[in-house]
């Protein structure tokens, strides 16, 4: 029996992986799904795909299409959620500040280097006309991370998915005093390149099922209170967030939504090279429309 090991964030998006894991569609074909939990978020898990801990990690696509560009050995075999992320911007709750005005020389907490909370304060500082090479950074890790570095109370800002940190907003750990959304979808799920040439086809079934178990779930009545209890967030905050939430059905990548985040990523200064989208994208998976 093979194994295919996948890795993501331990949040809602991935209801549907969790999902087809526990169904475990490739087991007659003798591939077992393996899913491991990573806090830490995307630049973790880039790490664990360059180091071929994980075949398959679902990653923010910003994190990917900067990380490709400085030689990840992974592909994009489409996006896992077409909708925008929504990040809340967090501060400690008695530490006076109440305007993302306010943040301008307060320093960021970052899961890693590379992660989506390090990369969209960049757009954070473009949107509010900030000098980005005054931006500084700390690393925590995770929302626990941040939760004890809040605890000094001092200035500084927290980036992070908005209904995620909505139970630690709601027990006055964290005080949200603003958002900001992802102008391009969300996540892409990555494969490395030796799984891409060894499995092709076991992939291709793979890549099936999780758009077909995207699909029937979309449609199921009590949605939002399986994923409620999942992930311990109350169940109108995850109606709200379904409402928004766009799981993808289907390979199709539209080309020029890819060309917009790299543009922003190179106006942003975050990549400094754009690349042909095949080099992002394997077109034997995903459709380039």
């Amino acid at each position: 029996m093979k194994t295919i090991k996948i890795i993501g964030v331990p949040e809602h998006f991935n209801f549907p992986w969790i999902q087809l894991v526990q169904e475990q569609p490739l087991k007659e074909q003798g591939y077992l799904l393996e899913w491991t939990d990573e806090s830490k978020g995307s630049g973790a898990m880039i790490k664990a795909l360059n180091d071929k801990e994980a075949d398959l990690a679902i990653l923010l696509t910003e994190s990917f299409i900067k990380d490709k560009t400085e030689s990840n050995p992974g592909k994009i075999i489409g996006f896992h959620v077409n909708s925008p992320l929504t990040w809340g911007i967090h501060v400690p709750v008695h530490s006076g500040v109440n305007n993302i005005s306010e943040l301008s020389d307060a320093p960021f907490l970052i899961s890693r280097y590379g992660s989506g909370s390090h990369l969209m304060a960049f757009l954070l500082a473009k949107q509010n006309n900030w000098d980005p090479n005054k931006l500084s950074f700390i690393e925590v890790g995770n929302m626990d991370g941040a939760k004890q570095s809040f605890e000094d109370e001092k200035p500084k800002a927290f980036l992070w998915e908005k209904y995620t940190t909505k139970p630690l907003v709601d027990q006055g750990y964290f005080k949200r005093i603003g958002e900001i959304p992802t102008p391009w979808p969300c996540f892409v799920i990555v494969v490395h390149q030796d799984f891409l040439d060894n499995e092709a086809e076991i992939l291709s079934q793979l890549q099936q099922a999780l758009y077909s178990k995207s699909r029937s779930l979309s449609q199921l009545q009590n949605l939002s209170n399986s994923i409620s209890a999942a992930y311990s967030i109350q169940e109108e905050d995850i109606k709200a967030w379904l409402s928004q939430t766009d799981w993808a059905l289907s390979s199709k990548m539209d080309k020029s939504t890819l060309n917009k985040t790299i543009d922003i990523l190179m106006e942003l200064g975050l990549i400094n090279k754009k690349l042909p989208l095949e080099e992002f994208v394997d077109v034997n998976f995903a459709e380039l429309i």
